[in-house]
């Protein structure tokens, strides 16, 4: 009996497929989800996310939110989730330059935008890490 998983984003669906098996990472640790999984809601960390459909694995870095399982329905709402293809590894490295730039003159700086842009430094270094692993 196979998943299905839904990963949104406040600005897309950013995957949705019938899957055998989906391993994405918590505040706890990461967590692997087969067909028959008990019901569960939990934290997204920063990370990366794996699915397993016919024997290949799809990657895709993901950033903050929740995931909810419920009987075969597996339901990921992030902050942030992008494939591994899409990713651009050198927009990347540009915002993440911006960011930082952008942390160091921070004097004064609203505390909600200051954990954006930490939000923002971590999810860039989650993509790069995979886009450079999986080469």
């Amino acid at each position: 009996m196979p998943l299905t998983l839904e990963i949104v984003t406040p600005e897309a669906r950013v995957y949705a497929d019938t899957i055998d098996t989906v391993v994405f990472p918590t505040v706890q640790g990461e967590v692997g989800i087969l067909p028959g999984h008990i019901p569960l809601l939990t934290q997204i960390a920063n990370g990366e996310l794996r699915v397993t459909k016919d024997g290949s694995t799809v990657w895709l870095a993901v950033s903050g939110g929740f995931a909810q399982v419920e009987g075969d329905r597996v339901r990921v709402l992030a902050e942030h989730a992008i494939t591994e293809e899409k990713i651009d590894e050198h927009a990347v490295e540009e915002a993440l330059k911006r960011a930082e730039h952008e942390l160091k003159q921070a004097t004064g700086m609203d505390p909600q935008e200051y954990e954006h842009l930490q939000s923002l430094i971590r999810y860039s270094g989650v993509q790069l890490d995979l886009k450079r692993r999986r080469r």
